[in-house]
């Protein structure tokens, strides 16, 4: 068996108070899957954490009954398991990104769906990530992230502005031109984004959600991919995490990186085939 180190950092909410994280992460013997649920912007709405946590729990228990299911399948399986079980409506559920990274003895199998990218090393040094870039490609003209540029701050009127930029988005969830993440349609999981490698061409792959891949595609605290690798080598995953929290708190107001929340939850799993 590989080994599997996980680091995990909660952020704030929107209103830049501390609460639990909405990220989750299972670990399996051939499997490791992480999820990162959205944020509500509705006080009176199931939260994305909580969703996160019954759609981890599903994936993990079939990746379990049947480790070489088909990705895609069994994803949709579980998304439908839990809107069944929960009663959940498309178009007015919680979501959640996936990520799933599964090894046999001679192949690794990985699935993307949303904004939690994974991320293969192969033995001659290069990085091969595997992103789903669809939400990150959608226009946004103007919104919280215009205000936040102009040196308005986070606040009362950045949540708002939150709001009805999440709308906006939200109209486009799980649509054709728009971006697909697991919600209550099982359909979603047939847009995810797959690969498949031979396990001997590996040295590792390593999953994150947004909270921490921001340090490489936004931030620049990071220039690559095998830099966040050669540090948690180096000093272990939770310093990947810190040192992203570290730019955060450079840029308490979002002027520099406009973003929804001061600070994101934060998950990142390194599996090492690597002897």
């Amino acid at each position: 068996m590989p080994s599997i180190e996980v680091a995990e950092q909660a952020g704030v909410g929107l209103d830049g108070l501390a609460r639990p994280t909405e990220d989750r992460v299972v670990v399996l013997p051939h499997a490791v899957v992480l999820l990162d649920g959205a944020t509500a912007t509705r006080p009176d709405a199931r939260s994305g954490g909580w969703y996160a946590q019954q759609l981890s729990l599903a994936i993990g228990q079939r990746l379990a009954a049947a480790p070489a299911a088909n990705l895609v399948d069994l994803l949709a399986d579980a998304i439908a398991a839990v809107a069944a079980e929960h009663g959940l409506t498309p178009g007015d559920s919680p979501s959640s990104t996936v990520a799933i990274a599964r090894w046999t003895e001679h192949g690794v199998d990985a699935l993307v769906l949303a904004d939690s990218p994974v991320v293969a090393f192969t033995r001659d040094g290069a990085a091969l990530p595997l992103v789903d870039e669809r939400l990150a490609l959608l226009p946004r003209p103007g919104g919280y992230r215009a205000r936040l540029r102009g040196g308005g701050g986070y606040g009362g009127d950045h949540a708002a502005a939150v709001r009805e930029s999440a709308e906006r988005v939200g109209a486009l969830r799980n649509r054709p031109g728009g971006f697909w993440v697991a919600e209550a349609d099982p359909a979603a999981a047939r847009h995810a984004v797959t690969a498949s490698w031979p396990r001997a061409e590996l040295t590792a792959v390593l999953l994150a959600s947004d909270g921490v891949s921001c340090g490489v595609d936004d931030y620049g605290v990071f220039p690559d991919w095998t830099a966040v690798r050669n540090l948690a080598a180096d000093q272990g995953a939770q310093a990947v995490l810190d040192r992203v929290r570290a730019a955060e708190l450079s840029d308490p107001t979002g002027q520099r990186w406009p973003r929804p929340k001061v600070h994101d939850d934060q998950a990142l799993a390194l599996v090492n085939f690597a002897e």
